[in-house]
């Protein structure tokens, strides 16, 4: 079981950055594969982006070129970089495994506005 902390969440104007991170408990956090997800509000969660453990990035078409996810293993953390942030960003982010499991974070609130 992998208990998940998100934070770095904040409003933030088109066109600006934000950094999230997740700190993950659990001494074997270095072998799954995470993701970070958004859900819009009135939308379903959707998977952003996911790191393997060595390293290999997989993105959404939407946020592809925008977003950076990375991983320090030595301190249980993912982490996602939010750059040229859109609108439709706006959302809550959480992390997980990928696949995810039922233990989701409360998760960090996101906003693009002006």
């Amino acid at each position: 079981q992998v208990h998940l902390v998100e934070s770095g969440g904040g409003l933030v104007q088109p066109g600006g950055s934000l950094r999230l991170s997740c700190a993950a408990s659990g001494s074997i956090f270095s072998i799954y594969i995470m993701g970070w997800y958004r859900q819009a509000p009135g939308k379903q969660r959707e998977l952003d982006a996911r790191i393997h453990s060595g390293g290999v990035t997989n993105y959404a078409d939407s946020v592809e070129g925008r977003f950076t996810i990375s991983r320090d293993n030595a301190k249980n953390t993912v982490y996602l970089q939010m750059s040229r942030a859109k609108p439709e960003d706006t959302a809550d982010y959480c992390c997980n495994t990928n696949p995810p499991t039922q233990d989701w974070g409360q998760g960090t609130q996101d906003a693009v506005s002006s």
